[in-house]
């Protein structure tokens, strides 16, 4: 299984939640078995940058590649990008 974890910070503080519900939409791709777009609740100091987490999981490799190339992806990525700051991601494979 594939983790999929995104962070993204909005541009300007009014945008975090434009970008959190333009982020939603990624649930609408196939491919994924757990999908959620989340608030960060910034308990953490250190990280109260990260606004909003996107965080997946997927059956492998195939599946992760599929949900990237799908046209909805594309469309969510030209709507946000505009407004966020940044964007961390890691893919990593869970273990056990």
């Amino acid at each position: 299984m594939i983790r999929h974890i995104v962070f993204f910070s909005a541009r300007r503080k009014e945008d975090v939640e434009v970008v959190r519900t333009g982020l939603l939409a990624l649930g609408n791709i196939p491919h994924s078995s757990l999908f959620e777009v989340t608030l960060n609740t910034k308990v953490d100091p250190l990280s109260d940058e990260v606004d909003v987490v996107v965080y997946a999981e997927f059956a492998d490799d195939a599946a992760l590649a599929a949900y990237k190339a799908h046209p909805l992806y594309a469309q969510t990525t030209a709507k946000v990008k505009p407004l966020r700051e940044l964007r961390y991601s890691a893919d990593v494979v869970a273990r056990g």
